[in-house]
């Protein structure tokens, strides 16, 4: 009986041969370049996900900055003059660690303010000292022209999170931070604020509540023991926006049968979350 050991290199070669009949005749165009990963898919050379990130990293190069910034008016900010009482149940509530310091207006963006440079003032005693000015760090801005690959490089070699897009006459047109980017190309990230898919509504208090837009009437119905028609919407989202009368933005509130719904998270087509309390 011989003593040899089942050797790698039969399969290491039938992995290459597949490599390179992929690859043996040269991908020309983007459609090419597709095939072949569909390919590389069939044979299980790479998984499903490992083909979303590279379709996602080539469709990057498409996109600009305009297509996935947060717009001016959904821009959450924080004034330059301030008080860290005025600070902390803004930042608090917004569950964000980077903010647009601005002076009279959203078109005068200062600099940027991380949430963690505060905990060093949190326990100081001379709070009446303190100047958002101090902490703030430098704005990186970028044109809406801009690339999303460009700008992910910029990202990483100037080490920011977080650009200030202008529009062509150097006016503030929103924001666009590395998360944003990086969602174009790996899909949604969430992180330890953000709701469970699975979960429509989340206390947070004993009077207010965390609510997705999408929650379905009848369960918000069952949830709160109340009596919403589902007659025209679906969703809690669509009953909120009738309210409005048009497309709210960030922090708008409206009120109806005895519920306050503050909007957290919205974008130009869709409200996402809700901060609901009741009256």
């Amino acid at each position: 009986m011989s003593d040899e050991q089942p050797s790698s290199e039969g399969n290491d070669k039938s992995w290459l041969d597949k490599i390179g009949l992929l690859f043996s005749s040269e991908p020309r165009t983007r459609e090419d370049l597709q095939d072949v990963l569909n390919v590389a898919v069939d044979n299980e050379l790479i998984d499903r996900d490992a083909l979303s990130i590279i379709e996602g990293a080539m469709q990057v190069s498409d996109l600009h900055a305009r297509d996935i910034m947060i717009p001016r008016a959904q821009m959450i900010v924080v004034k330059e003059d301030a008080t860290l009482c005025d600070l902390l149940p803004h930042i608090i509530e917004s569950a964000h660690s980077r903010f647009p310091v601005i002076g009279d207006s959203t078109d005068q963006v200062l600099g940027i303010l991380l949430a963690k440079d505060l905990l060093p003032r949190l326990l100081a005693q001379e709070h009446a000292e303190f100047r958002v000015s101090d902490l703030m760090r430098p704005c990186f801005v970028v044109p809406e022209s801009k690339r999303l690959n460009v700008l992910l490089r910029e990202f990483r070699q100037n080490r920011n999170h977080m650009a200030i897009v202008i529009d062509e006459y150097g006016g503030v047109a929103g924001l666009v931070t590395i998360e944003d980017v990086l969602e174009e190309i790996v899909g949604e990230i969430e992180d330890e604020t953000d709701i469970d898919e699975d979960e429509f509504i989340r206390r947070i208090t004993d009077s207010e509540f965390f609510v997705k837009a999408l929650t379905p009437i009848d369960e918000f119905n069952e949830y709160f023991q109340t009596a919403l028609s589902d007659e025209e919407f679906d969703t809690i989202g669509g009953l909120v926006i009738q309210a409005f009368g048009h497309m709210p933005a960030r922090n708008e509130i409206t009120s109806f049968n005895d519920f306050s719904f503050k909007v957290i998270h919205a974008d130009q087509r869709k409200i996402q979350s809700l901060r609901v309390s009741k009256l």
